[in-house]
């Protein structure tokens, strides 16, 4: 561990957002360790880390001690993340990728997972169109009940932590840089009401987009990094559709009429719901405003 690379994503996000003395910071420093630690109790040879990563978590590929190819994810524990290995352990492998084994290290969430092989993102591989077709797929199977004693969290406690969130940084931006104060607070009440108001309730993804999809062997696509909560179904498919931005200004009534169909969802309540989330996302994506305009009921 004398020449411990770190992916470049991380150090970015830790060098732009953590000052000294930051926890953070010192969970990035005690990284060698916790790898050295995990790959001596789970018997494993630890590659390089995969680059350039994402900005919560250091990920590398692992062998285990039979030879088999496995990845290791050691993240920081940040709050959408705490039930990762609670959701993996429900879905079982079914439409995501297998949980082979866990552990809590101080401020670290370890994760060791099949290895998704080739690994392509589905962005990568497929059009847009056909990215809605394996996102619905995948949805339909990652929508289980939860069993009685499950740990999960609600979306509607996920739901008013991210208004709390709007509502204060809304009162300190800018007015020329935010969207008008009636769209806004139609917006966030939506954001807040919608969660209580279905009913249906269901192990979610919240955080499914087509880079969150690999090619894998097992299975023809698997779903990774997960951020499981319990709620309305009809919630699901929006990280994916905001990850389209420019089908998404084009026509978002036709992108929510698509996607309903795709999922046998409400599309109306669909739309209610792209509404309520452009608008709590506008602050940090000011070309949200434009399509809550579009969608505002």
């Amino acid at each position: 561990m004398s020449e411990f690379e770190l992916s470049i994503n991380l150090r970015r996000a830790v060098e732009e957002h953590d000052g000294a003395g930051s926890m953070r910071l010192a969970w990035l420093a005690s990284l060698p360790l916790v790898v050295e630690k995990l790959a001596r109790v789970w018997s494993l040879a630890v590659g390089r880390p995969f680059q350039p990563g994402g900005s919560a978590s250091w990920v590398a590929p692992a062998r285990g001690a039979a030879g088999e190819h496995l990845v290791l994810k050691v993240g920081w524990q940040h709050e959408e993340a705490v039930h990762e290995a609670d959701g993996l352990r429900a879905w079982d492998g079914g439409g995501a990728v297998r949980l082979v084994n866990a552990m809590v290290v101080g401020q670290t969430n370890a994760l060791l997972l099949e290895a998704c092989e080739p690994g392509n993102t589905l962005s990568e591989v497929l059009p847009p169109q056909e990215q809605d077709a394996v996102v619905a797929g995948l949805l339909r199977r990652l929508w289980i009940a939860p069993s009685a004693d499950h740990p999960f969290r609600t979306l509607q406690s996920m739901c008013d932590r991210w208004a709390d969130e709007f509502e204060d940084r809304y009162a300190n931006t800018d007015p020329q840089l935010r969207l008008d104060p009636g769209l806004a607070k139609a917006g966030i009440d939506l954001f807040r009401s919608l969660p209580g108001t279905s009913g249906r309730a269901v192990l979610l993804c919240t955080d499914l987009h087509p880079e969150n999809v690999l090619a894998a062997r097992r299975e023809p696509w698997l779903v990774i990094d997960p951020k499981p909560y319990i709620g309305d179904p009809t919630y699901d498919p929006l990280q994916h559709m905001l990850n389209h931005p420019d089908r998404l200004r084009a026509d978002p009534v036709a992108f929510a009429q698509r996607m309903a169909d795709l999922l046998d969802l409400d599309a109306q309540r669909l739309r209610l719901w792209l509404f309520a989330r452009c608008v709590q996302e506008s602050l940090g994506e000011p070309h949200l405003q434009l399509v809550a305009n579009d969608l505002a009921p």
